[in-house]
């Protein structure tokens, strides 16, 4: 499925972070890279969307974690729940698949870090593999 403009919700599982998005998503990708695989216990599932269309109707545990000296990581502090990631420059910030609210109308697109992904999985959804990733 393409970007399309439906509005979409979703949260964190305790509450304290909720979320809009009004504007285009992207189709979800899947990160393999090694901060992805130890912010989440596996690998990412993201959607992004322009910080713009982006709005937080509930930030009460919203906190940002500089994860690398070129991107923020966004998290519930009373939950844990892996919510955002965002580049300091960019048109971007990636929301967490799993947060949203289903139906989520979204497709899966491509793989990208599979050279770093871990060894107990392999990856068989015919979905594009990239070993990094050109945006």
């Amino acid at each position: 499925m393409a970007e399309d403009d439906r509005t979409r919700t979703g949260g964190c599982l305790c509450g304290g972070v909720r979320y809009t998005i009004r504007g285009p998503a992207r189709a979800v990708i899947f990160c393999h890279c090694e901060q992805c695989r130890r912010t989440s216990g596996h690998f990412v599932a993201a959607t992004a969307c322009a910080p713009n269309d982006l709005e937080l109707t509930r930030r009460d545990s919203l906190r940002w974690y500089a994860s690398s000296s070129s991107a923020d990581r966004g998290f519930c502090a009373t939950c844990g729940s892996n919510l955002f990631w965002r580049p300091r420059t960019g048109d971007r910030i990636s929301i967490m698949a799993g947060t949203l609210d289903a139906p989520t109308g979204l497709d899966g697109a491509e793989h990208i870090y599979v050279g770093s992904k871990s060894d107990y999985y392999t990856i068989h959804d015919g979905l594009p593999q990239q070993y990094g990733w050109e945006p």
